[in-house]
């Protein structure tokens, strides 16, 4: 039976099962180091078993450090009509990727 779990970093919130690779923004750990994440709920799949924190469970979420990388480019454009103003900016962000070892 497979577990699925809520788990909460960066201020967002992914849904992830054992063996899973997520893409999070970036954190301070070395890559192949060991991480809990904050557990919000875990659930299996027919849905019989249901752990709902409030806000969050004692049971952590331990994921690995795989990688840190950087993303696609982001262009930041301003305009303002009829005055030719344009300003162009971007930026690339640092991101991490993490696979799921245990719920």
């Amino acid at each position: 039976m497979v577990t699925f779990a809520v788990v909460k970093t960066g201020g967002k919130q992914y849904l992830v099962k054992e063996g899973m690779e997520i893409v999070v923004d970036r954190l301070d750990s070395k890559e192949k180091d060991k991480i809990n994440l904050e557990t919000l709920m875990t659930f299996d799949e027919e849905g019989k078993s249901v752990d709902l924190g409030t806000p969050d469970l004692t049971k952590k979420v331990q994921a690995e450090v795989v990688s840190h990388f950087k993303g696609d480019k982001i262009r930041v454009e301003h305009f303002k009509a009829k005055s030719r103003y344009r300003k162009v900016r971007g930026f690339r962000p640092q991101l991490t990727t993490l696979k799921i070892i245990k719920i």
